[in-house]
């Protein structure tokens, strides 16, 4: 039988963002930092708590965007990383948050609002290397959205969207070092890109780089899904991007 005294548990439901963009050839996080106490001053990802009972998680996720940092999730496809829950995570009480991930080029500088005292894109690098430091778990959500980042590079065409219309295998291999954390080689690269049918497509053009030869320009191909699947090298502990 149903026991009659039983009351709900109090949790609250919260959203956070990690938001992925490429910067001088980098890979770049969407950072605030916190106005308002816990953590004041601390660095931590855009989100927030739903503002009332009727309020989609989407939804919320897209208004704590606009409201942190002055961005338009409209332009940004969001998908659901995970759900966060462990107890001690936020000071206030037990709180769940709901994040999302987005990973998309061009996007514009921040402009902080809310409780935020300011926002801005952080190198990834910078994070990982332990020289910017997150409030809550914020870290653990963030090194999830990195995860998720590379191994959506390795299976889907998601690396061209980050360059321009043309582009040489060289500028492809640089998204793909940039968010990897990795140096690759170039011939293996380029063996491995050309094995994936309708990945990139040449142009028939060339362009001058340096003293060298002239490098043959590719544009994206139809293919949105690579098979084989262009696999990280293992181990990365020590390569280019890591600590």
């Amino acid at each position: 039988m149903p026991d009659e005294d039983w009351t709900p548990p109090p949790v609250l439901l919260a959203v956070d963002l990690v938001i992925f963009t490429l910067r001088e050839s980098a890979l770049h996080v969407l950072l605030i930092e916190r106005g308002v106490d816990p953590f004041r001053g601390s660095l931590a990802l855009p989100g927030g708590f739903l503002e009332h009972d009727r309020e989609d998680v989407l939804a919320a996720a897209h208004r704590e965007l606009r409201e942190e940092a002055d961005l338009d999730a409209s332009r940004l496809h969001l998908e659901q990383l995970g759900a966060y829950g462990a107890p001690d995570r936020d000071p206030r009480g037990r709180v769940v948050s709901v994040a999302y991930l987005a990973i998309a080029p061009g996007l514009p500088e921040p402009l902080a609002g809310t409780d935020a005292a300011r926002a801005s894109w952080t190198p990834v690098t910078e994070i990982l290397a332990g020289r910017a430091e997150l409030a809550f778990d914020h870290r653990d959500i963030l090194d999830d959205g990195l995860e998720r980042a590379r191994s959506k590079l390795e299976s889907s065409a998601l690396a061209t969207a980050f360059c321009a219309t043309t582009f040489t295998i060289n500028e492809l291999q640089q998204v793909y070092e940039a968010v990897w954390g990795v140096e690759l080689d170039l011939r293996n690269f380029y063996r491995k890109v050309q094995a994936v049918n309708d990945f990139i497509v040449p142009v028939g053009a060339e362009r001058r780089v340096g003293r060298g030869r002239p490098a043959r320009l590719f544009k994206a191909g139809d293919r949105t899904t690579l098979y084989p699947p262009l696999v990280r090298p293992i181990p990365a502990t020590t390569t280019k991007g890591n600590p």
